[in-house]
């Protein structure tokens, strides 16, 4: 079977330039603002975005220990925010939607934020730049993230995006990513 993270970096890998600045739009436990900072290297930044202050500490902690280059920031504050914190153009964003790993199940992205926050990531990307969005639709607010993210995407100019959907389609209830790609 596919293995979804995997495959999630190996599209938006590419787009990931060493110098650049990508955020990590929902940080979890780290495991994307390590990826990225790994990839961006010395002269590049991370910023990456959570609302729940366990996160930030689970990846303050992670990130002491394992990231190569202090080329970061964490923010405790929602993704819809960016904009706020982030002022170069963006190589590369990262959404992995739905609820912390091992933290409150009833803590979980929702609607009200997540689209303004991918309206504005969408509007940050540099030339070329990407943004993958993971989506979990096996609970309610999930499954109607998705489809909500699925008819704005759908209108996005393809003369100045081209986006891709990625979907195991005999398991409804299987995560799936967006990749939105900015061209030239």
């Amino acid at each position: 079977m596919l293995n979804l993270r995997e495959t999630e970096k190996e599209f938006l890998e590419s787009h990931v330039i060493e110098g650049g600045t990508a955020v990590d739009f929902t940080m979890g436990n780290g495991n994307d603002t390590l990826w990225l900072s790994q990839k961006i290297g010395s002269t590049g930044h991370v910023y990456a975005f959570d609302i729940q202050p366990q996160a930030v500490a689970r990846t303050a902690e992670r990130m002491k220990a394992e990231a190569p280059f202090d080329n970061y920031t964490l923010i405790c504050d929602s993704h819809h925010k960016a904009a706020e914190y982030v002022k170069t153009p963006v190589c590369a964003g990262i959404f992995n939607l739905g609820f912390l790993p091992g933290g409150d199940k009833s803590v979980t992205t929702l609607r009200e934020t997540t689209l303004p926050a991918v309206e504005t990531a969408i509007s940050m990307l540099a030339p070329k730049g990407a943004l993958l969005i993971a989506v979990y639709p096996g609970h309610e607010e999930g499954r109607l993230e998705g489809e909500l993210l699925q008819k704005m995407i759908s209108t996005l100019s393809p003369k100045q995006f081209s986006a891709s959907c990625l979907r195991i389609v005999n398991a409804p209830d299987c995560p799936f990513f967006y990749l939105i790609e900015k061209n030239k």
